[in-house]
């Protein structure tokens, strides 16, 4: 230590003025002459009177590099165990203590991901980043191609065969049976390449339509009118029409009706205009399928009185279920029971009510025949609606929640119902005992029945006696 003292010296003389700075006072002076061990950096040495003034120069030197050592304790300095100052292998200008160091050198943060996650390796930028088509290409790049560079991409659909065809358009047209949106069915169609099946769609749709119900048929001549002009022409309508009068032999095999029925399709698309009122005449004399002719023939009666009676063609299948108004379906549920009264037909008369294809609609049915047998007054009719019900529920055509809000709203409206009928609540309970009796109905509708209430007479109770005013 005392070489190092020497050597520091030596480098930075000290002036005698710099020393009585240091020790203003002579109390040091009595310190180092009463006590004769004396530390320095330390070490405890004995220290004669006669070197008081080398004791003081350690003494400074000790003083500054304890001060030295405080500064620069971030840059690596430390104190050996022999108090010697060592320096460490980092310098104080390498950027290693601040590497080690991870709190934040701006003295703020909240230990977020540096530039918002876009920073690091293997990153391509911040979370949601778009980048632009426009990329430059490099001309050095080992796979570049000068040819590609003006190339433009597409998709290419490719065109659909045979068998393609029928297994992708065909659950497009059963869909549309079910949501009758013409116009999806034109999106779809439109987003295939049909190239030259395009005339086989009329021809498929009109066969899937002869096996279904004539709701159905209905809704194929408003989709056949909607897309010709959007995905269909004329020429293919009437192409597809000329395939169906060729296949009419393999079609009657499944559906016996299928001339009489392509007959109307005929008929209707030429009162939509969209098959040429020529059609028909170009076959006549030129036919030999008795079933093409059958057709044929069927189209021409049904164009010519619909110019000479006015027949209505745009109304020939009748709308479908739910798409008739309400006002209509009472009507027709009128009319049904009317004629079944006259005829006694049970099976005719459940033919036509799943011809109205309206099952959610079925309770106004019920309740239009249980008001007939109140205003009937007679056994006769109250035993065929009977027999009626009970066929009906057999078959299941009628499930028990419909019948079961038909006969609710009778049991609603009985109020209303016996101001123009005073017999009718007995009459309602005759007729709801024997359903009840004949299984059309359980004990809970029966026990439903409402019952009019009447006047009490002296008779009746009381003993006879007459209640006072007061109570």
């Amino acid at each position: 230590m005392a070489t190092d003292c020497e050597a520091w010296l030596n480098a930075n003389p000290v002036e005698a003025g710099n020393l009585s700075d240091s020790f203003p006072s002579g109390d040091e002076d009595s310190t180092f002459a009463g006590n004769v061990n004396n530390e320095i950096n330390g070490n405890w040495i004995l220290a004669p009177t006669g070197s008081i003034h080398e004791a003081r120069l350690k003494a400074k030197v000790k003083r500054r590099l304890r001060k030295n050592s405080s500064r620069d304790s971030g840059r690596g300095d430390s104190l050996s165990e022999n108090s010697d100052a060592v320096r460490s292998t980092v310098p104080p200008t390498s950027p290693k203590g601040k590497l080690l160091n991870r709190r934040s050198r701006m003295g703020k943060g909240r230990g977020l991901p540096k530039k918002g996650g876009a920073g690091g390796k293997g990153v391509w930028g911040t979370p949601g980043e778009v980048y632009d088509d426009d990329v430059k290409v490099d001309v050095k790049d080992p796979n570049y191609d000068a040819e590609q560079e003006n190339c433009v991409y597409e998709t290419v659909v490719l065109p659909l065969d045979e068998e393609t065809f029928e297994k992708t358009v065909t659950p497009i047209v059963q869909e549309y049976f079910e949501h009758g949106d013409a116009n999806e069915v034109a999106e779809l169609l439109a987003e295939l390449n049909l190239s030259g099946m395009r005339g086989d769609v009329p021809m498929l749709a009109v066969s899937l339509a002869l096996e279904a119900k004539a709701s159905h048929r209905e809704l194929t001549s408003r989709l056949l009118s909607e897309l010709c002009g959007r995905v269909l022409t004329a020429g293919d309508v009437e192409a597809s029409f000329h395939k169906l009068l060729k296949e009419l032999p393999d079609l009657v095999l499944d559906t016996p009706a299928a001339p009489q029925m392509l007959g109307q399709f005929i008929a209707r698309a030429a009162a939509d205009n969209i098959l040429s009122k020529s059609f028909i005449d170009g076959y006549k004399g030129r036919v030999d399928c008795e079933y093409a002719r059958a057709a044929l023939d069927r189209a021409a009666v049904l164009l010519r009185m619909s110019r000479w009676t006015g027949l209505r063609i745009d109304s020939l299948w009748g709308s479908g279920g739910g798409q008739r108004p309400v006002n209509q379906l009472i009507k027709e549920v009128n009319l049904l029971l009317k004629e079944y009264l006259l005829s006694g037909d049970t099976v005719e008369a459940e033919r036509c009510l799943r011809e109205l294809e309206v099952p959610h609609f079925h309770h106004e049915f019920v309740y239009e025949a249980v008001i007939m047998v109140l205003e009937s007054k007679g056994d006769r009719t109250l035993q065929i609606v009977l027999q009626l019900l009970k066929s009906l529920c057999a078959s299941t055509v009628i499930t028990v929640d419909q019948l079961r809000r038909g006969f609710e709203r009778v049991y609603l409206d009985m109020a209303d119902i016996s101001i123009d009928v005073p017999c009718a609540y007995s009459l309602l309970e005759q007729f709801v005992e024997q359903s009840f009796n004949a299984g059309v109905i359980d004990k809970k509708l029966r026990d439903l029945c409402p019952c009019r209430g009447r006047k009490r007479f002296m008779s009746e109770g009381d003993g006879g006696r007459f209640k006072l005013e007061g109570f």
